[in-house]
């Protein structure tokens, strides 16, 4: 079997599945937030039943909307509160929390071998610590809330290798990038995404992370990778509860294959509106742009911010050009504070904010107006999905955000670093 597939197996009771096969999966850990949240809880109510099926395994996040922007968003995270509170929820307020799939890893709440589920898409990211995480809706959350159990289809794995050793710019970012660009948004349509390779093992958990999360712009049910010395590091220190470490078998069958040499693929960015829509930096060509967004839950871990302080440190940000840097928790916003970065990038010009999701999903601290150009570090650039639909957003890492953000254009962190 497969990693995803051995994961799935222990957790539905077998000692073996198949890709196709309906199975009933225990899960470690349920998620929601302010957003999605309020869905499931109406759902739960419906149901009949009184109390979650173990309070330790739910997880609420107010993360999309909050700090509250306004009095639609302050109702939607009081109702979450209140259900939080009542039921004995693990639950984060403002001040406390963090971008749910920044918090929770960092928190030690996902672990290797979980079956974890959310009612946001980019729950795959917990993938990285070797876990099978997906995202699913508000009324299969209800469910999962109640019963503890999900019902899902085991999905094929599609294996991608990348060989060879990354250039100094490039990082997880752009071997998703590259992938999606490669294979297309609907590439691994219900696919697990099984990353492995030279280049993975030497990536940060940072850039781990940052892969896995973004699987889904490929179409993938969950995007996942094998645990070795660098995952436990980072997972030992965090654990609150025993864990267990799967493994693919050496024969596991793969729907297929993927192999890439890496060894010199450049910083990619993503054109709109499709994560698809790659290219490499060299080829992008003059494009003048008018915000920079760095953070999300896919940039906005402290390696993101250590990088893009690289940049702006005794640089200032193009004067054309609104630079907003967002922390992805409370943790990450204390790290670099510590490490100075803040004040590099307050003195640079940018605004930092408190973590949220704010502009990734065009919400609020960075919505943009017809005809303007976004530089963003975040994972989605479809039509309207940071503000107004006549505005278009490219997506890189966040070296090239930076570089793009003293610029005024979109650009080489060649053309600014030392």
């Amino acid at each position: 079997m497969t990693l995803s597939e051995k994961i799935l197996a222990a957790h539905a009771g077998k000692t073996k599945v198949t890709p196709g096969e309906l199975v009933n999966v225990r899960v470690d850990l349920v998620l929601s937030n302010d957003i999605t949240a309020p869905i499931a809880i109406k759902e739960f109510k419906r149901i009949g039943i009184k109390r979650v099926f173990d309070p330790r395994k739910v997880v609420m996040v107010p993360d999309h909307f909050t700090p509250n922007k306004d009095i639609p968003s302050a109702e939607q995270a009081k109702l979450v509160r209140e259900f939080a509170l009542e039921q004995g929820l693990v639950y984060f307020e403002v001040g406390r929390m963090g971008i749910e799939h920044v918090l929770l890893p960092e928190q030690g709440l996902v672990l290797p071998g979980d079956v974890v589920i959310g009612a946001d898409s980019h729950t795959c990211t917990y993938g990285a610590v070797g876990a099978f995480a997906t995202g699913m809706g508000s009324t299969d959350i209800a469910s999962a809330m109640a019963s503890g159990e999900i019902w899902m289809k085991v999905p094929p794995t599609i294996r991608f290798v990348y060989h060879g050793k990354l250039s100094r710019w490039t990082g997880g970012k752009d071997l998703i990038l590259h992938t999606i660009g490669a294979i297309g948004v609907d590439g691994a349509l219900y696919s697990a995404m099984e990353f492995t390779g030279e280049a993975v093992a030497m990536l940060s958990m940072d850039g781990r992370f940052t892969m896995a999360n973004m699987a889904i712009e490929a179409g993938a049910k969950a995007g996942i990778l094998g645990v070795d010395d660098k995952t436990i590091e980072y997972v030992r220190p965090r654990a609150k509860r025993p864990y267990e470490v799967y493994e693919a078998d050496k024969d596991a069958e793969y729907a297929r294959v993927v192999e890439y040499d890496v060894s010199r693929l450049e910083p990619q960015v993503a054109f709109p509106h499709m994560p698809s829509n790659t290219k490499p930096i060299s080829e992008v060509g003059e494009i003048e742009i008018d915000q920079v967004v760095i953070g999300s839950c896919t940039n906005g871990r402290l390696e993101d911010l250590q990088i893009t302080a690289q940049i702006l440190k005794g640089r200032q940000v193009h004067p054309r050009v609104r630079c907003i840097v967002i922390p992805g928790s409370q943790r990450v916003y204390l790290e670099a504070l510590r490490e100075g970065l803040i004040e590099t990038f307050v003195n640079s010009g940018a605004a930092v904010s408190t973590p949220t999701c704010g502009p990734c999903l065009g919400g609020y601290m960075g919505v943009l107006a017809a005809g303007e150009r976004c530089v963003s570090t975040t994972n989605r650039n479809f039509v309207g999905r940071m503000g107004s639909p006549d505005s278009e957003i490219y997506l890189t890492n966040p070296a090239v955000a930076a570089a793009s953000a003293v610029l005024g254009k979109i650009a080489s962190p060649e053309e600014v670093a030392d």
